[in-house]
């Protein structure tokens, strides 16, 4: 595998939102909200995150167990969609509790625990970091 287009869009999405979701979940924490920098920022990380799984369909890897080329973190397509639409859907119903565990849900298992699988030393990014940095 090298770093195509499609790759590389998939990749600046998939950085873009690491860094914009936790501005966008701690805009509404604690005794100072910030109602405009949270709807920015939320709106920012929802683009990315539809960018990263939208790109996603495009990436198809042979070398593991797959089926048409779709591995097991593709899981996280379908996943994604689904946690933005319920945000939203939470969100339009008033269920501001919901719309929260939505974001931070989606956050945690489609940016972070995403991130960790993506950089297993196997795989195309993986090897690219620890490569670079000597460990393999």
């Amino acid at each position: 595998m090298q770093l195509t287009p499609v790759i590389a869009i998939h990749l600046s999405a998939a950085i873009s939102a690491i860094v914009i979701g936790p501005v966008a979940l701690w805009a509404r924490k604690g005794r100072i909200q910030r109602p405009k920098l949270h709807r920015a920022f939320g709106y920012a990380f929802v683009t990315m995150m539809l960018v990263t799984a939208v790109t996603a369909l495009f990436i198809r890897d042979y070398n593991y167990p797959n089926v048409a080329g779709y591995t097991p973190i593709h899981l996280l397509v379908p996943f994604t969609l689904f946690s933005l639409f319920g945000a939203f859907w939470h969100l339009s119903r008033g269920n501001i509790a919901g719309h929260r565990g939505a974001m931070q849900g989606l956050y945690i298992g489609a940016c972070l625990v995403a991130g960790v699988f993506t950089l297993l030393p196997q795989r195309y990014l993986g090897k690219l970091l620890w490569t670079q940095l000597g460990w393999i």
